[in-house]
């Protein structure tokens, strides 16, 4: 009796560390660098539940990505309480969004003589590579960068600033870009005063 016990307190165990193992593997974590800033701008709208609209530089006019970039923050800035009215807005909102690759060394670093582009440094990074171990050809990873201004339309002052940094393996800009909008907005519209690390967990 105490040896089939045994053994079914062994399987039990091992069914569960499967399960556990099964659920980590469905999700994946985005770990975001996030600074953020508010102004406190005398005679400024306030910014829980404010109406904004989109504002867009002379560059992003015509770039079909800003445009996906507006619709991913509205989400997130719904998220918070704000509501877009180009009408009625009280703020005006920039968004900004860029993605940039580079040649990862085995922990994620950026390769030595290697720039954010994704091309190796000349001799430098074949070197390093075959040098170190490192898989070839090395991985790629990407820095996703996520910036959000809130400028009062009465005073034409900023009252909020934040931006959120990944790096990471993950090329799925659309899936990315969200999260790093939501996690740029964390602790809206009183952040800390330091910049903190956010974690988002997503469906794989």
């Amino acid at each position: 009796m105490s040896k089939f016990r045994s053994r079914s307190g062994l399987l039990f165990c091992a069914t569960l560390l499967a399960l556990a193992l099964t659920g980590c593997g469905t999700t994946r974590r985005i770990d975001s660098q996030v600074q953020s800033v508010h102004a406190n701008v005398v005679g400024a709208a306030s910014l829980p539940g404010a109406r904004y609209r989109f504002e867009r530089l002379p560059s992003q006019i015509n770039n079909p990505a800003a445009g996906l970039a507006e619709q991913q923050a509205q989400a997130a800035l719904a998220s918070v309480g704000l509501a877009r009215d180009d009408a009625g807005a009280q703020l005006s909102i920039q968004v900004n969004a860029r993605a940039t690759s580079y040649i990862a060394d085995p922990w994620g670093r950026p390769v030595l003589g290697v720039g954010m582009n994704g091309y190796w440094g000349r001799g430098v990074g074949m070197g390093f590579g075959m040098n170190s171990g490192m898989r070839f050809p090395p991985p790629t990873h990407y820095q996703y960068e996520v910036s959000i201004v809130m400028r009062d339309l009465r005073s034409a002052q900023v009252v909020y600033e934040t931006q959120a940094v990944h790096n990471g393996p993950w090329a799925d800009a659309n899936q990315i870009f969200p999260v790093l909008m939501q996690a740029a907005l964390q602790d809206f519209p009183n952040p800390p005063a330091t910049s903190r690390q956010v974690n988002i967990d997503i469906p794989r």
